[in-house]
């Protein structure tokens, strides 16, 4: 192994250790500011816990991942142009700036769309600038709003967010690895150190949560990761979905059955298949733990079969979410109707 390897790798491994090392740093002041700022999730009907915690934890991730997948992405061989990893990381300040200051005080929903949508689109024209048809952008922001809003929705139980974000980011990263990108592989690394670091605190019984600001930044980096290998070499778009396929899955036919439904699909509320399992009386680690057997006994595998066989990556994620629908929607209808059964049995 020649010198310039050796030298490569420690750096990866080194800058992957140091956003591991800055998250805990970060996330554990995060808690000492939240008490003293009062910015604490009160327990209620429409949440899953029962005290009152610390919020705003999301920043150790922002701030490990601004501060590491910079030097991956512009000394690791396979560089990234110099105005993409500008606008990733604008992109991912945008998000969490305006996630932080929802954090403290609650804002409009336009606002924070609109944010958000102006981060996507300037990070997709980044990446789109020189060698990808236009045509395809509006899909992208579309996808990458979608991204952030999804993975906050998502974010309502201790632990699953940052585990989902571990797990889709190492997956990326992989894949990364095994096209030959370190400079990807290496970043994308970061964001799952990141996300490691703030677990430790967040796990179930968590001492703090993830926040707008985190949930927000983690959805962006995921569309980013996933975009950013289509630029690469676009068959990989299709394992990099099917790792996300739990929350993608979750998110979207919960938000279309409230929309069909008739209800006030914006509001706060606990129809999520992974808020239903805790409602049934399971803890928050088994409702994570559900989630973690669908991605390492389901998404991985479906991942892998389309990543060596690029020619079926579409049919593979046509097949992965069409299983997590008929999953979601089988699990959904048992859950409810054992808590109908069990609202007539409390009443005789």
């Amino acid at each position: 192994m020649s010198e310039v390897v050796v030298a490569h790798l420690a750096l990866i491994t080194c800058t992957v250790l140091c956003a591991f090392v800055i998250a805990l740093g970060v996330v554990r002041a995060a808690i000492a500011y939240a008490h003293r700022r009062g910015m604490l999730d009160q327990p209620g009907q429409r949440r899953s816990h029962t005290i009152a915690t610390p919020r705003g934890g999301g920043i150790g991730i922002v701030v490990a991942v601004l501060l590491t997948m910079p030097i991956c992405l512009l000394k690791a061989p396979s560089i990234w142009p110099l105005h993409t990893v500008i606008t990733l990381l604008i992109a991912v300040a945008m998000i969490a700036l305006i996630g932080w200051w929802d954090d403290h005080n609650s804002l409009p929903v336009l606002p924070r769309l609109g944010v958000q949508i102006l981060a996507v689109a300037l990070f997709a024209l980044a990446l789109f600038y020189g060698g990808m048809s236009w045509l395809w952008l509006p899909l992208w922001i579309v996808g990458g709003a979608w991204s952030v809003n999804l993975h906050n929705f998502m974010d309502g139980i201790d632990g699953l967010l940052a585990q989902q974000g571990l797990f889709v980011a190492c997956g990326v990263a992989v894949l990364g690895w095994a096209a030959g990108q370190p400079a990807f592989a290496a970043a994308s690394a970061c964001v799952a150190a990141a996300c490691l670091g703030f677990w430790c605190y967040n796990r179930s019984p968590a001492r703090i949560f993830m926040g707008d600001v985190g949930s927000g930044s983690i959805g962006l980096l995921l569309f980013a990761l996933t975009a950013m290998l289509w630029r690469l070499d676009w068959p990989l778009v299709w394992p990099a979905l099917i790792l996300s396929s739990a929350f993608v899955t979750d998110a979207s036919l919960t938000l279309l059955v409230r929309i069909l439904g008739g209800r006030r699909w914006y509001t706060a509320h606990r129809e999520h298949l992974y808020q239903w399992i805790v409602r049934r009386g399971h803890t928050h680690a088994v409702s994570a733990a559900c989630y973690l057997g669908w991605n390492l006994l389901i998404a991985a595998p479906l991942a892998a079969w389309a990543f060596e066989k690029p020619g079926m990556g579409l049919l593979a994620c046509i097949v992965t979410y069409a299983v997590a629908a008929a999953v979601w929607l089988g699990a959904k209808r048992r859950l409810i109707e054992r808590d109908r059964y069990k609202v007539r049995y409390d009443h005789t």
